[in-house]
């Protein structure tokens, strides 16, 4: 078991990180290589698996990144903008790989990690999971084929716990639509509506978030043209499926070359 690649789960404490726990401590690829939380957190010094109501792992929270990092193959980093620049910065000092899903995330943050990734391999995406992935492959080739005439609106829903919006996988989803129409996200986006915005400009993209109850994940891009329109669509209904998205793209990354990559480099789609 031992000569198995460590993996490092930061942000441990908190939803997404109990499950990527569980998944790594699940898994017969990889071998949990530490478990990171804030600063004077609860779960400081005991272990991973009895916290879990798993047996004993050997591996307890801790709060200081350097040691698990320097012992470390990978690093998966569902956190926030401002702690995932800093395991960016550490994972390149220590040529670790990692695995960002944390969203949120600004240009700035984007270029600083992409400097990153000069040093270490750096997988990033604003979903995890093979549908999601899927359906963006789907997105760019249908606004590929599509003119400006049909709009296209990006609807998302969420956990009302979720403190970001538009969720990164509608991001990613609104990427796809403005990669397929060769233009830039930046370019195309509509902000937020709301009280008299006018028409529509014809050939932008545009958002809408819907937060409540316990809503793990839901996507809808919508081409609406003159008398038709077509939906696609993915649910997620249990969070594992980007945990093991996640560990996925860890052991993937182990042996690549340096560089900035997505999940569609994982999965083989480019």
């Amino acid at each position: 078991m031992t000569d198995l690649p460590g993996i490092v789960i930061t942000g441990a404490a908190g939803r997404m990180g109990q499950m990527l726990l569980r998944t790594v401590l699940a898994s017969d690829k990889a071998r949990l290589g530490g478990a990171l939380v804030r600063p004077g957190h609860a779960l400081l010094g005991q272990d991973v698996g009895v916290s879990l109501g798993l047996p004993a792992c050997g591996v307890g929270y801790s709060d200081d990144p350097l040691p698990l990092f320097a012992t470390a193959q990978a690093v998966i980093d569902f956190t926030t903008p401002e702690a995932t620049l800093h395991h960016a910065m550490l994972a390149a000092q220590g040529r670790v790989v990692h695995v960002v899903g944390t969203t949120g995330l600004s240009d700035a943050d984007i270029a600083a990690i992409g400097r990153a990734a000069h040093h270490a391999v750096v997988v990033r995406s604003g979903n995890m999971s093979l549908g999601v992935n899927l359906l963006a492959g789907i997105t760019e080739t249908v606004a590929r084929a599509l003119d400006a005439g049909w709009d296209i609106e990006v609807v998302e829903a969420h956990h009302n716990r979720k403190v970001d919006a538009p969720s990164g996988t509608a991001l990613l989803l609104g990427e796809a639509a403005a990669k397929g129409r060769n233009a830039l996200l930046a370019d195309l986006r509509t902000p937020a509506r709301e009280g008299i915005t006018g028409a529509r400009v014809e050939g932008t993209i545009g958002f809408s978030a819907i937060r409540g109850g316990d809503i793990v994940g839901e996507h809808d891009v919508i081409f609406a043209g003159p008398g038709e329109r077509i939906v696609l669509r993915h649910m997620a209904t249990d969070r594992a499926i980007f945990a093991k998205g996640a560990l996925a793209a860890a052991l993937w990354g182990i042996g690549q070359k340096p560089g900035h990559y997505d999940m569609q480099d994982v999965l083989g789609m480019k």
